[in-house]
């Protein structure tokens, strides 16, 4: 029993990208043409810096340099590092989108000439390219793609550095907004930051979906009280979970609960009635499955 579920946990992967084919591959297309034009039509006009797109409006900028080109260029540079340092199978789901955005980049390139954006406050376009760039971007990772670019430099700066994907992050775009900032002026840095927040937001808000509900983590002196409560007033089920304390090694009771955002306050406002002590968690549950919590 044991081999067989091993040999079946060993393909899971493989089927996971095999489902849909059609699906995510129509989605990952749609989400590059997306962003590549976003680029061509907000990004690159206002000098807002991020990633390997970043460089290339630095080197239009200073060179006169194609912003495709640089960003191809770029893009094999780093998958041919990815391959080295990285392996195949962490490079492999990167190599298409690498290759299809500075394409795609070239080839919506033409559609400046049909935007007329007339002279609205740059702020107002910097928001709006984030926002159509971070929606592209959220379509392309829940295809289970990525464009690569700082992608692939940020996963092997994490890996070879020993630090977190947040701090690598931090450490290769904050670099290369510094550089914008030597470039085109500090105004421009803070249009980038602005920029980059809202893409990190929309992005996830794509491939997560919005929030609806609230899962509540509860440790509490008064375990079948705040259950009942959350039975009969919530209307929602509970699963208590066994728990040790990890300084005093006592035995107790976990609650976990997941309910609708709009009973969010009546529940927090109900443990702390219950008991003024209790310590609870409360984070987003953007997907709920099965009915074990229910129970």
């Amino acid at each position: 029993m044991f081999l067989f579920k091993k040999k079946n946990t060993e393909n899971i992967l493989k089927l996971i990208y095999q489902k849909s084919k059609f699906k995510r591959y129509s989605q990952f297309l749609i989400g590059v043409l997306i962003v590549a034009a976003a680029f061509n039509i907000l990004i690159l006009p206002l000098n807002i810096i991020y990633g390997i797109s970043g460089v290339g409006v630095i080197f239009k900028y200073i060179f006169g340099t194609d912003p495709s080109l640089v960003i191809f260029i770029g893009s094999v540079l780093l998958l041919i590092l990815s391959f080295i340092l990285l392996g195949v199978e962490d490079t492999k789901h990167t190599i298409l989108g690498s290759l299809l955005y500075p394409i795609f980049v070239k080839l919506t390139e033409p559609l400046i000439q049909f935007v007329e954006l007339g002279n609205p406050d740059p702020l107002i376009l910097t928001i709006f390219g984030a926002l159509i760039t971070g929606f592209g971007l959220g379509l392309i990772f829940k295809a289970g793609f990525t464009t690569g670019g700082t992608d692939i430099l940020n996963a092997i700066v994490s890996k070879y550095f020993k630090m977190s994907l947040g701090n690598a992050m931090f450490l290769t775009d904050g670099a290369i907004i510094l550089c914008g900032g030597f470039v085109f002026g500090w105004e421009t840095v803070m249009y980038s930051l602005i920029a980059l927040y809202i893409i990190s937001i929309l992005t996830d808000k794509v491939v997560l979906g919005i929030s609806q509900s609230k899962a509540f983590y509860i440790v509490t002196s008064e375990p079948e009280n705040v259950k009942d409560f959350i039975l009969t007033n919530i209307s929602h089920g509970v699963t208590v979970i066994d728990a040790r304390g990890g300084y005093t090694n006592d035995k107790q009771k976990m609650l976990l609960c997941v309910v609708p955002t709009n009973a969010y306050f009546k529940l927090k406002e109900g443990i702390h009635y219950i008991d003024e002590s209790a310590f609870f968690v409360v984070t987003d549950a953007y997907e709920t499955s099965g009915g074990s919590v229910n129970d």
